[in-house]
């Protein structure tokens, strides 16, 4: 084993000498403790050592050991459900080898050797196969099945395959090549965190993201395969936003990372999504969910991988062919931690601090989501969307970090301190926010929930500017100087707020809404604003309009369950239709 010696330790960060072999982003052990490290950089005979532990106590003279390898993940069985600190730990066995505190050293495989796994083959002896291709499946949970790949690079012919109980060490085929040669597969894969898995090409995002959030699929939809952004002040909401994509997103498999966020947020995590049933399996929502956990505790050079190793993992199971989806909270933390190891690295600053490369990295990050066709010879289909928070100081997305994400991201959701002070949530700015994936799922949009939704949402986006523009002339004059018709556009634009972009996140009805009811909905809302107009032509009071009981109907319609939508928004609409006749028929006489 390669072996050098520590000169000198400043926090996370470990100058070593006389590591000969090492390469850039390799993993070194360092002291006789241990404690894992990756390089960073190498000048000659010293080589600067990112160290993921705590590193008190540590001083020079003391050795560090090359490894030859990058840092890497293991990708197979035993992921879903489990939570991994930055750098892949699992954080429930160490809890029961050490107890609740990390105690440095510890060194653990990501996953079990011990467990076994019913493989069920998929090709049999005499097969071609090439890398990528699906030779059998694991039901690892009862809503995922894990599909065991061969590795990428290798091809051949399939000698022998075996069904039954494996641990992921085990051979479950063998593998003759063209050379001749004969290499047993298992199920346990590793793959370099900061190398991206390759795939055959890559396609535009057609289908979007099913939220179930109104704001986000009728106004500022992502699509499948997408990238967003979510930036904000303190106490606006992403924390919140982020879990209710985790729970409630048309996505196959969840990866949440808790990247420098407060510890409690991630217990809110582990608390609830056990509890929450899946909307389309009925099960919990962690048995389809990976979580890794590097709060604002832990050491903060593990902050910068987690994203790496949330990223890597979710490639994985975009391979198998799954929608996946990443929750990265927050990408503004894990830049802090780029900041504090550039300083310690004495690199020339950029702005404010920052390293100049932070822009190529966040873009790294987001680059790696898409729309694939995966490897192998059957042509799946895979997706990444990958959806970042940004908490930049006192909410100024002026700065550095929320910049380079917004030339990199096609989706802004902006969230607002002021609505969120007023209790409007989600906080998303509709002035502010935007969607460049408007016209890529318009298309389906017209094909699967009505041919009208994007003229639709045009026409409500339209209102809610108009109403901003109204706002500035009432603030001058009072409501009594606009005209009737600005009036009814106001009260159109109040019903869109608050009747449907207001979201309650802990209803157990309003949490989730499906496309069919938000266009339902949207159309009760503007169905009011037609009948207002043709009321008011026809002389009536508006006064009296404002106040038919149809309006709160339509403001407790959000609260009507699914199944009876159609029945019970039917009955509004009579309703409503039947009130302004009756008002009209009034002021005739």
């Amino acid at each position: 084993m390669n072996q050098g010696t520590i000169v000198k330790v400043s926090g996370p960060l470990v100058i070593a000498e006389g590591l000969r072999e090492a390469n850039m982003f390799d993993v070194v052990r360092v002291s006789e403790k241990q404690l894992i490290g990756e390089i960073l950089e190498v000048h000659g005979e010293k080589s600067s050592i990112q160290v993921y532990e705590e590193t008190a106590g540590l001083g020079p003279g003391e050795p560090v050991f090359g490894t030859g390898v990058p840092l890497s993940v293991e990708l197979g069985p035993g992921m879903i459900e489990n939570i991994f600190d930055g750098i892949q730990r699992p954080l429930e066995e160490i809890k029961n080898a050490v107890g609740n505190s990390i105690t440095r050293g510890v060194n653990m495989p990501a996953l079990s050797r011990s467990k076994k796994w019913g493989f069920v083959p998929s090709v049999k002896p005499g097969d071609r196969v090439v890398g990528g291709d699906i030779l059998g499946a694991v039901q690892e949970t009862i809503v995922v099945s894990h599909k065991i790949m061969l590795p990428v690079g290798m091809s051949g012919t399939v000698v022998s395959v075996e069904r039954g109980d494996f641990t992921i060490e085990q051979p479950i085929a063998r593998i003759r090549s063209d050379s001749g040669e004969t290499s047993d597969v298992a199920m346990l894969q590793r793959w370099p965190v900061r190398v991206g898995r390759p795939y055959k090409a890559k396609q535009i995002p057609a289908a979007p993201l099913i939220t179930g959030q109104r704001t986000i699929d009728t106004l500022f939809p992502i699509a499948k395969g997408g990238n967003a952004a979510i930036p904000g002040p303190f106490g606006s909401g992403k924390t919140v936003t982020q879990h209710q994509l985790a729970k409630w997103a048309d996505a196959d498999i969840v990866i949440y990372v808790g990247c420098g966020e407060r510890g409690n947020e991630m217990t809110d995590v582990l608390m609830e999504f056990p509890e929450l049933k899946d909307p389309k399996t009925g099960e919990s929502l962690m048995k389809r969910t990976v979580l890794i956990a590097n709060t604002s505790d832990m050491p903060v050079a593990a902050r910068e991988a987690s994203i790496y190793t949330g990223i890597t993992i979710a490639e994985y199971f975009r391979d198998m062919g799954y929608s996946v989806a990443i929750m990265a909270d927050s990408t503004s933390r894990w830049a802090e931690a780029l900041r504090e190891m550039s300083g310690r690295l004495e690199e020339m600053p950029g702005e404010e601090g920052y390293p100049a490369y932070l822009a190529s990295r966040i873009a790294q990050f987001y680059e790696r989501a898409g729309r694939v066709e995966c490897l192998g010879s059957d042509g799946r289909i895979g997706y990444l969307s990958a959806i970042g928070a940004v908490s930049p100081p006192g909410g100024d997305i002026s700065e550095p970090v929320s910049q380079a994400t917004l030339r990199i991201v096609k989706v802004f959701w902006g969230l607002d301190a002021a609505l969120a002070y007023r209790r409007h949530f989600p906080a998303i700015n509709w002035l502010t926010s935007y969607s460049l994936y408007d016209d890529t799922v318009g298309g389906w949009m017209r094909d699967n929930v009505a041919q009208d939704w994007p003229e639709i949402r045009l026409h409500v986006m339209r209102v809610l500017q108009e109403e901003a523009e109204l706002n500035e002339i009432v603030r001058l004059v009072g409501v009594d100087a606009l005209s009737h018709a600005d009036r009814l556009t106001l009260e159109v634009a109040r019903s869109i707020r608050e009747d449907y972009l207001h979201q309650d996140s802990f209803h157990e009805i309003d949490t989730y809404t499906s496309h069919h009811k938000q266009y339902r909905l949207l159309k009760l809302i503007l169905e009011f604003e037609e009948r207002g107009k043709a009321a008011l032509d026809a002389g009536a009071d508006i006064k009296k309009l404002f106040a038919l009981p149809a309006r709160e109907s339509i403001g407790r319609a959000k609260y009507v369950p699914e199944a009876d939508v159609d029945a019970s928004f039917d009955g509004i609409s009579k309703e409503l239709a039947g009130q302004i006749a009756d008002l009209a028929s009034k002021e005739d006489d």
